[in-house]
């Protein structure tokens, strides 16, 4: 992921940083979530005891090219619990709250919490195991730091983890329907639920190359195309919030093919919460392999 902070850490360096707060001043848990997804399970835990702030949160960013600012080093350095990806997805987290450091602060690394391996896919959200490992991390969390508030916490991960189970539903739905069944992406966003659900994903060459920002070589985008062209692939999967000249060559071949084609995103969209992201492209993607049937 491209980021920019060496400006942030300047800012940082001439901020004048007090000690670790224990709680915001309203007395709620300060927390700061380096993404949207984890933010709402947060919010959604914590209730009227915590207040959450989500650094990438609008769907229309491109996350490669997000870029820190002062503002976000100061929500970074005031928060008393920090919720990250990790997995390298977010490296300028680690970077920023080791130049703000606070002896109290708690952090949860979702990237930790499921073993992710180094190199690996880091989209972990997509595995449908992530969210609730993660949930249950940060209720613990909120429950050692506000003890007198553990039933509220305990109650609201319930709730949380049956909406979290209708992804998992959903993909067993699938992976009864599709297993086996071939598709490709332009980068693997997607991937880590694409092999929950069972499918054989192609071009994961491409694909990683498109997400190291390298240029793909011509025997790997010659051999994506002939996977479009002659129907190898029964869909394909792209990131709709990217825009690359070859991301929308890819496209057009595959509308020219009668390829179907799946729009993911790598930040939750406004107003619809994780469960109902998730079940939705697991929505598409099953219109999109049923149409590929027909």
């Amino acid at each position: 992921m491209r980021v920019h902070i060496a400006a942030a850490l300047l800012a940082l360096l001439v901020m004048p940083l007090a000690g670790a707060p224990a709680q915001a001043a309203d007395g709620k848990i300060a927390v700061v979530a380096a993404e949207n997804f984890y933010g709402e399970i947060a919010r959604d835990i914590g209730g009227a005891h915590v207040t959450v702030t989500s650094i990438m949160s609008n769907p229309d960013q491109d996350p490669h090219l997000f870029e820190t600012t002062p503002g976000v080093v100061k929500q970074i350095a005031d928060a008393q619990i920090v919720i990250l990806n990790g997995a390298d997805y977010d490296p300028w987290m680690p970077k920023l709250m080791q130049a703000a450091p606070r002896p109290n602060r708690v952090v949860i690394n979702a990237g930790e919490i499921v073993g992710a391996k180094t190199g690996g896919n880091p989209h972990l959200w997509y595995a449908p195991a992530t969210m609730p490992a993660v949930a249950k991390a940060i209720a613990a969390a909120f429950s050692k730091a506000d003890s007198a508030h553990a039933a509220d916490y305990a109650a609201n991960l319930d709730k949380t983890l049956a909406q979290l189970e209708r992804v998992t539903q959903r993909v067993g739905q699938l992976r009864d329907k599709h297993k086996g069944k071939a598709v490709t992406a332009t980068e693997p966003v997607f991937g880590l639920m694409a092999e929950a659900v069972g499918l054989t994903m192609r071009n994961e060459k491409f694909q990683l190359a498109m997400m190291n920002d390298t240029e793909p070589s011509a025997r790997d985008i010659a051999a994506f195309e002939n996977d479009l062209k002659n129907h190898k692939v029964k869909a394909l999967i792209y990131n709709k919030q990217v825009s690359e000249k070859l991301t929308e060559r890819l496209l057009t071949v595959a509308k020219k093919a009668k390829v179907p084609v799946v729009a993911v995103t790598e930040t939750k969209p406004e107003g619809v919460s994780f469960a109902d992201w998730m079940v939705g492209e697991l929505d598409a993607l099953d219109k999109a392999l049923d149409g590929a049937n027909s």
